[in-house]
């Protein structure tokens, strides 16, 4: 049985929603970003205990398709993006992982999370951009070049666009306003 998961967004959410269920036990056979998979079935008594608990620590288990599919297109691109595989196409991988045409993903996304699939990726880059730059290991182009852009012209522009800032001055900020990656969407 897979059973999927809201918010969870890092390896931290993983372990947390491991914890989670183990605490209630139940001994998952799987648990990765937006999901969890069990050998058994629970009772109504146990999934609601279960999603009472999962809403304690900011988690929400999903029971309709639309939430499901939305939740599983946010944490492939969460994974992807913080991986630093800017060079996918996300419209690729989105189809092949959910076995769906990507214009029914993109159109069930957009009129549920009032942004596009597009712009949630352009969201997860900043944030991951930002990232980054606060820790100062890499140079602008290192990053431009993880992060997919075609040149850092490309990346300044965008980050610029989005956060107000040129990436130079971004660093230089003593508050560097990160936002938690499961609220962008919200952001727009």
């Amino acid at each position: 049985m897979k059973l999927f998961i809201k918010n969870m967004v890092c390896p931290r959410c993983i372990t947390s929603v491991q914890q989670v269920f183990e605490g209630q036990g139940i001994a998952p056979v799987g648990v990765n970003l937006g999901e969890v998979v069990i050998n058994e079935e629970l009772t109504e008594a146990e999934l609601l205990q279960l999603k009472d608990v999962l809403a304690e620590l900011g988690f929400e288990l999903l029971e309709d398709t639309k939430s499901q599919i939305i939740e599983r297109v946010k944490s492939i691109i969460i994974a992807q993006v913080q991986n630093g595989d800017g060079h996918i196409v996300f419209s690729d991988l989105l189809a092949g992982t959910l076995n769906k045409e990507y214009s029914s993903l993109s159109k069930v996304f957009s009129t549920n999370e009032g942004i596009t699939i597009e712009q949630f990726i352009i969201l997860q880059k900043i944030e991951r951009v930002k990232e980054l730059l606060t820790y100062n290991q890499m140079t602008l182009s290192e990053i431009a070049n993880v992060m997919g852009y075609s040149s850092v012209a490309h990346l300044s522009g965008q980050f610029r666009k989005i956060t107000g800032y040129t990436p130079t001055n971004y660093k230089l900020l003593d508050d560097k306003l990160r936002l938690p990656l499961d609220g962008l969407a919200k952001k727009v």
